[in-house]
């Protein structure tokens, strides 16, 4: 059985400029409050939570598009990181991030459905293959670190502690910065399985910091159909400008759901346990900027509502790539800039307006070939003190677009373009 393997990481870093005592191993002090292993929240608030995700994930893919390069990102560690950090925020400044982010409910009642939503995906894979003897994984981790005596609210420690399972973990961001980084690098690293062992590069965490929320996502699962590598053979791929590179295509056929679009045609590749899927969007030559404009939720969810089973023979190139992406400008354009001002209020981390986002960084890896997908993301937000059975044919041979999701709530947790599989 082939396997499939998937890392995301969700880092978040807050800052502040008043002096604290010295701490060089991170010690851990608990909310008093446990996490709600059994959330409360209606299907009404589940499926909104799911839509307004999603709706942001194709936002976001609008203002993140690049004619000339590839693209990788994570809309779900995107949206987990803002709504732990929306749990701090007030005023304008969550009323912006709501209408970004498409959050659609109260406070309480987001964070509730997130946890459900963590909840209902490390359900995923029971019975399930993946890369080694232990079987599918689809696990959800959260961590904060705080500056040693600087004052958190209670009241943000508990909606953290309750719905996204993070305890405070107390280092000296003053005094012992570079100890710190390494600290939280070390758990990220651990959390990947050493794929990503570097997040946070050397001057992001300084004296200034004051708080760092983390969210580790780790998924590994095998194919259900896997490609043999007896099939791969070199081909053609097209790129935008009409070269063509060579590049070692994989083949197999298989009953897979397809359909055909008026511009584009489209595949689903599921996972052992079939519970979650790689959707594979191929828009005609020449059609893909006609089709990007088009590209939202509910041209997604068309999409998989046609999707209907056909004899496939299918090629695809292997290719890997990574994606380094700046958030700060993206997301002001998309209607948050307050966040990003001396005008931001996030007195719900500490009771005062002394914080505000001075970055969002963003960087994704992608690896796919005939064993799977290997895949890292990571998101740090850096906040500062205030101063049928038809046969059909398709060969992915030319740029395409790709998703991956949920199938039972329809969580999209990565969104990717191939432009050219070289690289």
């Amino acid at each position: 059985m082939k396997k499939v393997i998937f890392y995301l990481i969700t880092i978040c870093l807050v800052g502040s400029l008043i002096g604290c005592t010295q701490s060089v191993a991170a010690k851990e002090l608990k909310s008093d409050k446990q996490r709600i292993n059994v959330p409360e929240a209606s299907q009404t608030e589940i499926e909104s939570l799911v839509d307004g995700n999603s709706t942001f994930a194709f936002d976001l893919y609008k203002q993140l598009v690049d004619r000339n390069q590839n693209l990788f990102y994570s809309p779900y560690s995107i949206s987990l990181a803002l709504a732990m950090t929306y749990a701090g925020a007030s005023g304008q400044t969550a009323k912006e991030i709501t209408d970004t982010l498409h959050f659609a409910h109260s406070q309480d009642k987001l964070h509730q459905a997130f946890n459900w939503l963590d909840t209902e995906l490390a359900k995923r894979g029971e019975g399930a293959a993946a890369k080694d003897e232990e079987g599918f994984r689809l696990n959800v981790v959260n961590a904060i670190w705080g500056q040693e005596n600087y004052r958190f609210l209670d009241e943000f420690l508990d909606v953290l502690a309750e719905n996204y399972g993070a305890g405070l973990r107390i280092l000296d961001f003053v005094k012992t910065t570079e100890a710190a980084r390494n600290t939280i690098n070390k758990w990220v690293s651990q959390q990947t399985e050493g794929r990503i062992e570097e997040l946070i590069p050397v001057g992001a965490i300084d004296a200034a910091t004051r708080l760092v929320l983390a969210n580790a996502i780790y998924f590994n699962a095998a194919w259900m159909y896997p490609f043999d590598e007896d099939n791969t053979n070199d081909g053609d791929f097209t790129l935008i400008n009409g070269d063509t590179v060579i590049m070692p295509m994989m083949n197999q056929t298989e009953l897979l759901r397809y359909m055909q679009g008026d511009n584009y045609q489209a595949v689903e590749l599921p996972y052992d346990g079939n519970e979650l899927s790689m959707l594979l969007i191929m828009p005609d030559r020449d059609s893909l900027i006609t089709f990007e404009q088009s590209l939202d939720n509910e041209l997604i969810n068309n999409i998989f509502s046609q999707l209907t089973t056909k004899q496939v023979v299918l090629s695809m190139p292997k290719f890997e790539f990574k994606s380094e992406i700046g958030l700060k400008e993206i997301l002001a354009e998309m209607g948050m800039p307050t966040a990003f001002s001396d005008m931001a209020d996030f007195s719900g981390m500490t009771g005062g307006r002394d914080l505000f986002i001075g970055d969002i960084l963003h960087e994704a890896f992608v690896s796919v070939d005939e064993a799977g997908t290997e895949a890292a993301a990571a998101t740090a937000v850096i906040m500062k003190l205030t101063a049928a059975e038809e046969t059909v044919t398709l060969s992915l041979d030319h740029p395409f677009i790709f998703l991956i999701r949920d199938l039972k709530t329809d969580t999209v947790l990565f969104v990717g373009k191939v432009l050219n599989p070289i690289n």
